[in-house]
Parts: structure tokens; sequence; C-alpha cells
């Protein structure tokens, strides 16, 4: 009888101990770790959030499969590839963490220097690049690999939503300086020669300059410009004509040019209607190529079927809705563009990563964000996720922490 009244002596104190530590732990969150309380953040944000995460932390997984038998064959490890994109995980999810406590304007106030910095970096590929598969796009710095055409892209995203949202205000010589930088932005990576990158970032300051309002005739006799120097960069590279022409018929050379595309729709159609099953997947034993990078979906089809693949293009439409949601809901033209354009690049690589697997465009080198394999991706994946989340944020009735650490309404 004494134990359990002093059980029921000293349970009040215990529970209120532990509500104190909850309390504390909820208090640090909120105003130490998160830029807004968890509770104020709008209903679009917390699930943008939430559906980044699920969809890096299933990347892991994914590339999992498709990397372990590769790496136990080439480098005497089956997690060697998972090792290291966790690493790339952490510290691009680190990143992810500063980018949400940054202001959109303290962004766009070294947007633009960002850019230029980019821009050299791109253009001294050209003489100190190491070239791998016909492409030179990488810099080797020590043990770090670069590519600046992947990292320049949320930079890219947010000087063009600087530019196009304060068009009518800004004069011409500035607009024609800008403009100049992005068309020899576009005109650097095709040189590379990576045009699968250049389209990709034409198409996004075309879509970001519709959405700001721009003049149609301008937009349509850019998109014909665009359409010009891509087919003369075809044209002028034998590399790429052998792609297109293995997209019209990759039958026509199946060991050669073809090789890629044929095992791609092999293991596409191998998966069936429910897949093999995670794991089992027999095309990225040994015949298809570049299976942890750019064909990463074809093993992900092959695995999960017809069903998993139409469930991961319904998860590329509810990011595409929410980033609709959080471009409406955003208070400024400046924000509206930046969760338009990180909406465009987060989902827009993702369909074209799955065209070019399943045969519905030219076979090009353009990843999965957030699944394939890569450091370089991975991060600037993340850094524009952060900006698609931190539009949302900043769509809130508060204000983000003053240097007091108090929240202020607008």
């Amino acid at each position: 009888m004494s134990n359990i009244s002093d059980k029921k002596i000293h349970s009040g104190p215990v529970r209120k101990k532990g509500r104190k530590s909850n309390y504390y732990m909820s208090n640090l969150i909120n105003k130490n770790i998160l830029p807004l309380p968890w509770s104020y953040w709008p209903k679009e944000g917390r699930l943008i959030m939430g559906l980044i995460a699920f969809w890096s932390i299933s990347g892991i997984f994914i590339l999992g499969s498709a990397s372990w038998w590769v790496a136990i064959r080439e480098m005497g490890e089956g997690a060697y590839y998972i090792k290291r994109q966790l690493i790339w995980l952490v510290a691009s999810w680190s990143i992810f963490y500063i980018a949400i406590n940054i202001n959109l304007k303290n962004w766009l106030r070294f947007s633009g220097l960002c850019l230029l910095i980019g821009m050299v970096l791109i253009a001294s590929t050209s003489f100190f690049g190491s070239t791998v598969n016909g492409s030179t796009r990488w810099l080797i710095i020590g043990p770090i690999q670069i590519q600046p055409s992947e990292l320049i892209k949320p930079f890219i995203i947010l000087q063009s939503a600087k530019l196009f949202g304060q068009w009518e205000r800004i004069n011409s010589e500035k607009k024609i300086f800008w403009l100049t930088i992005f068309a020899s932005i576009i005109l650097l990576i095709i040189k590379q020669p990576n045009l699968s990158t250049a389209a990709l970032i034409g198409i996004l300051l075309w879509i970001i300059a519709l959405a700001s309002g721009i003049n149609l005739r301008y937009l349509f006799n850019t998109a014909i410009s665009g359409f010009f120097i891509g087919s003369l960069s075809i044209f002028f590279n034998a590399y790429q004509q052998s792609r297109i022409m293995s997209f019209i018929n990759p039958w026509k050379d199946p060991q050669g040019s073809g090789y890629q595309l044929i095992q791609s729709l092999y293991a596409i159609g191998s998966g069936g209607l429910f897949g093999e099953g995670y794991g089992l997947s027999m095309q990225k034993l040994q015949y298809l190529p570049f299976r942890s990078t750019d064909f990463i979906f074809a093993v992900f089809a092959e695995e999960f079927g017809f069903f998993g693949s139409i469930l991961l293009l319904s998860f590329l439409l509810v990011v595409s809705y929410l980033t609709l949601k959080i471009s409406l809901n955003c208070r400024n033209n400046c924000s509206k563009l930046i969760s338009i354009g990180s909406g465009t690049i987060l989902v827009g690589q993702s369909i074209m990563h799955i065209a070019v697997a399943s045969g519905a465009m030219p076979t090009t080198g353009l990843p999965f964000p957030l699944i394939s394999y890569g450091g370089n991706s991975l991060m600037s994946s993340l850094v524009i996720a952060a900006l698609l989340v931190r539009s949302s944020i900043e769509s809130s009735d508060l204000l983000i922490k003053n240097p007091s650490n108090k929240l202020l309404t607008r």
C-alpha cells in the first residue's frame, strides 16, 4: 500500500516535468530552428515540406536498388553509392535549412552576383573541364566534382523572377544586360554540349516570363529562336545527331546508338502491371547503362510496374498543384515567379527524365531530381525546393522573426 501511495504522490510532478520538457522542445524547434512556428505555416507549405522529405528519402531507397549490384561489381561494396549519396543528402538538407531561414529579398540581393559567378564557371569548363561521355560539364577541384550547369539553376530562377517580376519598372539597359546573360548561359551550356539542360533552362525562363505577363508575341518569337538554336546545335554535333536518329528508330542500331533506349524500354515493359518487386530488376544487372543516373526511372518502372509509375506521376501532379496554390497565395510578383520557377524545375525535369527513359524524348543526360545519383543535382534540387517552401512561408500573415525573436504581424 505504501508503494502505491508513493506512486500516486510522485505521479503529478513527473507528469509536469514531462510536459515542461515537451514544451521546451517545442519552443526550441519553433523559435530556434524553424523560421516560423509550424502551426503558423500555410497548409500548402507544410504539405510541400513533407512531400520533399518523402521524395528525398524515397530516392535513397530507389538509388539503393538501382546501384547495389553495379557497386558490388565495380567497387566491391554494395552500399558504395548510397553512402556517398547520404553524405550529400545530409549536406544538402543542411543547406535547405539555411535556405528556408533566408528572406527572399536577401536571396534576390545576391542572386545576380551568384549567377555571374556561375556563368564564369560554366565558361571555364571549356578550358579546364573534364570530358565524360562526350560532354565537358565538370570541373574537378581536388576530390570534389562540380557541375556548374546544375548548381546555377536556383540563381537562374531567382534572377529571372527578379527581372520579369518588375519588368515594367526597370530600364531597357538593365533588361538587355540580363537577357544577354541568360542567352550566354544557354549558349555556353549548349557548347559543352548539354542540350537537355540548355532546353530545360530555356523552358524555365520562358514559363517565368509567361507567368509575369510578358507580351505573347515576344514569347512566340523567343520560342522560335530557341528551336532554331537547338536545331543548329544538333546539325553541328554528330553526337546529338546520333541520339536523334536512335530516338526515331533505336532498332536500326540495337548494339550501338539505340542500345540505351532499347534496354530502357525492355526494363519498363518487363515491369508489367505490378512490377517485379523492390530490388528484383533484371535489366539493372548488366544490360541497362546509366541505371543510377539518367535511366533510374526504368529501374523503378521495372520494379514497381505500371501502377507504381502512375503513383509516381500522381505524386508529381500533387507537387504541381501545391506549387500553383503557393504561387497564387504569394503577396508579390517576385515570390510568385520564384515558386513557379521552382516547381517548373522540380516537376519539369522529372517529366523530361521519364520521357527520355520511356522513349518519348531523345536520349539525353538529365537526372531525376532527388533520386538520381549525384551530389550536384541533389544539392541544387533541395535549394530549389527550399525556395518553394520559403515562398509559401512568406505568404503567411506573419513576418519572419526580427532580431529580438518576436513575431510581428504584417
